[in-house]
């Protein structure tokens, strides 16, 4: 049996250590990695250092990074994105994470999410609750989208993205006329820690990498919230897209993308 317990402390000191690397690294270069996308040598540097310390404390554990790829386990691994939210890093914007989620099978079971410029780290482990520091999270409790605040992931870049980019700008103009307010924020760690802790009512990301998406979706779950794929299903490591929102508004988001999707 997985010690959740034990693996969630490995995962707390890995993004502590990943915080101060981000801290210390003050200067940096940018490289493109394809289109209109990025990396930095602190991306890399994170990445390395983090494999290696995961690779000493959980050797019997696999790893997906984001950079290097995926190594060992591929039932048991961890999930990790160095800096979640690179674009946003690489111009001084405060708002980028490290995520790090532990994949059991098809879903996740243990995440740390590390907000270093915001200084918050959140924690989950299954059937534990999802917490900031030392505080309990609890998802919205919204019923009507006439109240909430709901985050969009960034828009589609590469191949096919003028297609995929149709219904990202329709869900706009769905949601702009009908939500409170919508927002991009630019990382999906942040996205989806946010709608754990009540800030945001509903995260609609159109993709799912899971280096970007598997320790969120834990937190949500953990904090009460739902999260599912773009046709309402249940969400896994092999979902097209990653819909995290309060239990009161499931059903009108769900409706709202479905009608963007048509």
């Amino acid at each position: 049996m997985t010690d959740h317990a034990a693996l969630l402390s490995v995962a707390r000191e890995a993004v502590a250590k990943a915080t101060g690397i981000i801290r210390s690294m003050t200067s940096f270069s940018v490289a493109a990695k394809g289109d209109r996308d990025m990396v930095t040598d602190v991306d890399l540097a994170v990445e390395d250092a983090l494999r290696a310390f995961l690779a000493r404390e959980t050797p019997e554990i696999g790893i997906l990074g984001e950079e290097r790829g995926h190594e060992g386990d591929k039932d048991l691994w961890w999930a990790l994105d160095p800096v979640d939210g690179t674009a946003n890093f690489a111009r001084g914007i405060p708002l980028c994470g490290v995520s790090l989620g532990l994949v059991d099978g098809l879903k996740s079971t243990v995440a740390a999410i590390s907000l270093p410029f915001l200084d918050v780290t959140y924690t989950a482990a299954e059937g534990q609750g999802a917490y900031a520091g030392e505080e309990r999270l609890e998802a919205s409790k919204a019923t009507k989208l006439s109240d909430a605040i709901v985050s969009i992931g960034d828009f589609a870049v590469g191949e096919g993205a003028e297609v995929k980019n149709r219904v990202r700008m329709a869900l706009l103009a769905e949601l702009g006329g009908r939500v409170q307010r919508v927002r991009f924020l630019g990382s999906a760690a942040i996205d989806l820690a946010w709608v754990a802790d009540g800030k945001l009512d509903a995260s609609v990301i159109l993709s799912n990498q899971p280096w970007d998406t598997m320790a969120g979706v834990l937190l949500v779950r953990e904090a009460g919230g739902v999260v599912v794929d773009i046709d309402g299903g249940d969400h896994t490591v092999r979902s097209a897209a990653t819909i995290a929102v309060g239990a009161g508004l499931r059903d009108e988001i769900v409706a709202a993308i479905a009608r963007a999707a048509s």
